[in-house]
């Protein structure tokens, strides 16, 4: 794991897999980088992988940030409609140098 106070600097290239893009929208994944710059940084500790879970509330997209070691999380409703097409899930990865939004099949 990297130093948790370094991960996820908005000022580095950031970037989504075809998979996600594919399967929700670049609006969606900018959405996501929004809720780490806005939402998570400085609140919560920050590991080099971050698990998103797209869930249906009402028919509109609500994204969930939850890790086990944490107290707590964070939900945030999203003026998207929720579509079945969606993964249950996306990841946000950060190598240092590069971030990525990715599915857990697109992970190695």
């Amino acid at each position: 794991m990297k130093e948790a106070g370094l991960m996820f600097s908005a000022n580095k290239n950031r970037y989504a897999t075809f998979g996600v893009l594919t399967r929700t929208s670049g609006p969606i994944v900018d959405a996501i980088w929004a809720i780490i710059d806005q939402n998570l940084q400085g609140v919560f500790p920050l590991q080099n992988l971050l698990k998103f879970s797209l869930k249906n509330k009402d028919g509109q997209l609500q994204v969930v940030f939850s890790e086990k070691d944490l107290d707590g999380g964070l939900a945030v409703d999203l003026n998207f409609d929720y579509s079945t097409d969606f993964p249950d899930a996306v990841f946000a990865y950060d190598d240092g140098n590069v971030q990525t939004v990715l599915l857990e099949s697109e992970m190695d």
